[in-house]
């Protein structure tokens, strides 16, 4: 990864951590789950409308660090209209993106949008789960949940 580019992805994570899209409380959703981080603290509570098997409505509330809240913030964006399935399948691209082989994470970079600022998290092994944690919250969301909090652990 170009230095340049470096820049790039760390602006654009900043910007989410700083000033997260779609941080706020939803009173009515069909989907729910929290997740928890206990290695740093990270924290999240996704709440999600999903009508005919389409995503409508995603938001998110908790307390993390900025590579948490921003792919909480990014995610949360990119889903709104997405079906279940393709939600699915993109949390495991992420996953492969962040913490796959070489060959994994290059399989999907192009296939995951602007997720791709988070390949560098790959760089280091202890963001991972900071990076990964409201994707595993989602996947319990989706399939409807627990009332046990996801542990990246």
């Amino acid at each position: 990864m170009t230095p340049e580019l470096r820049e790039l992805y760390q602006e654009v994570i900043l910007d989410h951590g700083r000033r997260p899209r779609n941080f706020r409380t939803m009173d009515a959703s069909t989907h729910h789950a929290d997740g928890f981080n206990p290695l740093c603290g990270d924290k999240v509570h996704l709440k999600l409308v999903v009508k005919d098997d389409i995503i409508q409505e995603a938001a998110f509330q908790g307390q993390g660090c900025a590579i948490s809240t921003a792919s909480a913030s990014m995610m949360t964006e990119m889903l709104k209209g997405m079906d279940t399935t393709q939600a699915m399948e993109l949390a495991g691209r992420v996953r492969a993106l962040v913490s796959g082989n070489d060959e994994e994470a290059a399989a999907v970079r192009e296939r995951v949008g602007k997720l791709s600022v988070f390949s560098g998290v790959r760089e280091y092994p202890a963001r991972v789960k900071c990076a990964t944690l409201v994707w595993h919250t989602l996947k319990s969301a989706l399939n409807n949940g627990s009332n046990e909090p996801v542990s990246t652990e």
